[in-house]
């Protein structure tokens, strides 16, 4: 299925690259992964994001793989760094005087944290009306949550998703990556689009109350109403499907793993067919998906015999040819030696002078527009890299040598 891989395409950075979202200027207070996932979509197309960090920086800059911040240089791409010491209140002053010239300001400080910075939403859109502010926090900005800590872990748990991941003689099993970061940040960079649209045709900024948990709820659905159904929950079920059977991770022959889904009645027969079993087409325990699902156990181990059987390639060369919906279950080595990933550009290499070699791999632009394709502008920032080329313009030399010498900018 794959060939042999060509190495991952070299790209470098292009600091005159621009984007659908050039000439927009994004105020950046978050921390971690739902913002700066953000943050960063918008970035890759375009827009100028200013990273306002702490003295100690954001903290996924403390997330190395011996030494090298691989979080922060993979999220923070065609970023812009500054370093302000958000407790003195010449730095808030900055931050106001940063959001009154932008389009958006995206944070995630525990609720009520902004304020009393003195940036609170309704000041900040009184200076500057048009803005959109994004708030990222755990539990959203109102409830009897509001103030408690937020971290992915906690949503993925009260969101109902452990409770059906998993296999049911075991734990429930929470995603091992930041599955309930990641999906604010994506709704969060889909809603902050929708309030800029709104913003430019109507002269209207708003703010956007966005929870981790919000996201990850409805990502779930229709748990909720095929329980006030049914009055059953769902069960933790492994790799199969309680909608479509077979559907599984098999192993095979040489040690490999594979995934195999026949969600239609036609893939199904052809499934059949290419283990060399057409007479359980007409089979009464597998003629229709509910009689597949009365009798999944029986499916599964006349399909993973005949997988088992044979090497992880063999396995593909025939479902393949049969047209039966089968892959591979790739890991970060397979990712990195993988033809397709290479050639789609899925992954790419970036220079980088921490890396080994040289070279760091990273996704490539997503989403993939045929007009405003995304671009690489620039590598993730060291810690205040852009405090002149940002506060000089606000302060001159001289103001931003003082707030320097007085520990209000860092870096």
């Amino acid at each position: 299925m794959t060939p042999v891989s060509p190495p991952l395409h070299r790209k470098s950075f292009d600091p005159a690259a621009k984007g659908a979202l050039d000439g927009v200027r994004v105020v950046d207070l978050s921390r971690l992964v739902a913002g700066n996932l953000l943050t960063k979509v918008l970035a890759d197309h375009g827009a100028e994001v200013v990273k306002v960090e702490p003295p100690e920086g954001d903290s996924l800059r403390a997330w190395r793989v011996q030494g090298v911040e691989t979080s922060w240089k993979t999220w923070c791409r065609n970023k812009k760094s500054i370093c302000l010491n958000l407790r003195d209140p010449e730095a808030q002053a900055l931050v106001r005087r940063l959001a009154s010239g932008a389009q958006m300001l995206v944070e995630s400080f525990r609720p009520g944290v902004l304020e009393t910075m003195g940036l609170e939403p309704e000041a900040l859109l009184e200076a500057n009306p048009a803005l959109v502010i994004v708030r990222v926090s755990g539990w959203g900005q109102t409830g009897p949550f509001r103030h408690k800590p937020g971290f992915g872990t906690l949503v993925e748990g009260y969101s109902g998703f452990a409770a059906i991941n998993g296999f049911a003689d075991r734990e429930p099993v929470l995603p091992p990556m930041f599955m309930g970061d990641a999906y604010a940040g994506l709704y969060g960079a889909a809603s902050a689009m929708i309030a800029l649209r709104h913003a430019e045709a109507q002269g209207q900024g708003q703010v956007i109350d966005l929870s981790l948990f919000d996201p990850m709820l409805a990502i779930l659905e229709p748990q909720t109403a095929n329980h006030a159904i049914t009055g059953r929950l769902k069960e933790r079920t492994g790799s199969r499907s309680t909608n479509t059977a077979p559907r599984n991770a098999y192993r095979t022959k040489d040690g490999g793993w594979v995934c195999l889904s026949s969600s239609t009645q036609g893939m199904t027969e052809k499934l059949f067919r290419s283990i060399g079993r057409p007479d359980l087409i007409a089979d009464p325990r597998f003629r229709t998906n509910p009689d597949r699902l009365r009798n999944w156990e029986v499916l599964h181990d006349i399909v993973a015999g005949f997988i088992a059987e044979r090497s992880t390639e063999e396995n593909l060369a025939i479902f393949d040819a049969a047209g039966v919906t089968i892959g591979p279950i790739k890991d970060a080595a397979g990712l990195l030696d993988d033809g397709f990933v290479a050639e789609r550009e899925a992954l790419v290499a970036v220079p980088d002078e921490d890396m080994p070699g040289g070279w760091l791999p990273m996704h490539g632009e997503v989403p993939r527009l045929s007009a405003t394709p995304g671009i690489l502008a620039r590598p993730a920032p060291k810690l205040g890299e852009h405090n002149a080329e940002i506060l000089a313009p606000l302060l001159g030399e001289a103001g931003l040598a003082r707030l320097r010498e007085a520990g209000v900018v860092r870096g």
